[in-house]
């Protein structure tokens, strides 16, 4: 995806790429956009989704999942807390998600530096008692 002149490369597990694969055959897709707009008789059109494409589809389904106030944004959260959870490294989540800044990250994760306890306490060159 190309947002504001970056591109994301997006790693997919491989129950993912098996997932989209089978779609991609059975829309006889090959080449070109893998993602494109397609109005209810069927018939693409357009040039790929753009962003409002991406809010709409966001909107249909919060919608049908009772959720009042979701935004593609709080998807990013959510992907961004879920791979801390699950023991995802910042630097690679900011890889992820394409952020130049890991301070987004941060503020995404609700990380703040711990003074008490710091990451760097203990690293194995501390004066034994």
């Amino acid at each position: 995806m190309i947002h504001k002149r970056h591109v994301r490369t997006v790693p997919v597990s491989d129950w993912v790429k098996q997932f989209l694969d089978e779609w991609f055959t059975a829309a006889r897709i090959c080449s070109g956009k893998l993602f494109r707009c397609v109005c209810r008789s069927g018939t693409e059109w357009g040039d790929g989704m753009t962003e409002k494409v991406v809010w709409h589809v966001v909107k249909i389904h919060a919608k049908k999942l009772e959720l009042l106030r979701l935004a593609p944004h709080d998807l990013r959260r959510s992907c961004a807390r879920f791979c801390f959870a699950a023991g995802g490294e910042l630097e690679q989540i900011q890889f992820l998600l394409g952020d130049v800044s890991v301070q987004t990250n941060e503020r995404y994760l609700g990380c703040k530096q711990r003074f008490r306890e710091a990451v760097n306490d203990r690293i194995g060159i501390e004066p034994s008692a």
